[in-house]
């Protein structure tokens, strides 16, 4: 799979790293594109985004060559992960998380990217970041991830999963990334000044 960005999104990005986006201009931007996704996509080199059919399934895990998994909706019902699941050769990390805008998962945007960076920076290592369908609460921890660990914009973290795969994390879910955001910009503004 190539990692090469679409002319039409790159113009995209460039027009809208520029501003804040409110939530309702990310709800339109998630509303773009395909919207049908399969139980698995590679959205970052080596990082993997999917649905809890194919990380209930060890062989397609093996398959895949997954070194990590986060779950991102751990202990949740229909999800069998956890690392007795996986066998020791499967790095595991399980965020109890609920699919609902009250929910607070910004408590774990840090400690689920930095699991994730650290799993990249194993030689081939390969990362799967699930939930029951793969488009809320593991899009939300694979976006906070891009934006602490590669410093996109919000919109430019969209848009760059979003090539590759269907995502919509819930409103509250958008909420905090879009917090998240906002204090990266802040801090990245103080530096500069600095």
């Amino acid at each position: 799979m190539h990692f090469r960005q679409n002319r039409n999104i790159s113009m995209e990005k460039k027009n809208s790293s520029n501003s804040e986006a409110p939530t309702r201009k990310l709800v339109k931007i998630l509303y773009g594109g395909k919207r049908f996704g399969n139980h698995v996509d590679e959205v970052w080199p080596n990082l993997f985004l999917g649905d809890m059919t194919v990380a209930n399934d060890r062989y397609s895990v093996w398959k895949l060559g997954i070194t990590h998994v986060l779950n991102a909706a751990h202990g949740r019902s229909h999800s069998e992960g956890g690392p007795d699941f996986y066998g020791p050769s499967v790095e595991y990390y399980g965020v109890p998380a609920d699919d609902s805008p009250t929910f607070d998962l910004s408590k774990y945007f840090s400690t689920s990217a930095k699991f994730i960076h650290r799993a990249l920076e194993v030689e081939e290592g390969r990362v799967l970041v699930h939930c029951a369908v793969g488009v809320s609460r593991s899009a939300t921890l694979v976006l906070s991830f891009l934006m602490l660990h590669h410093r996109l914009p919000l919109v430019d973290a969209i848009l760059t999963v979003k090539e590759h795969r269907w995502i919509f994390p819930n409103n509250g879910f958008l909420k905090q990334l879009r917090a998240l955001d906002m204090k990266l910009r802040k801090r990245s503004r103080k530096t500069t000044t600095s």
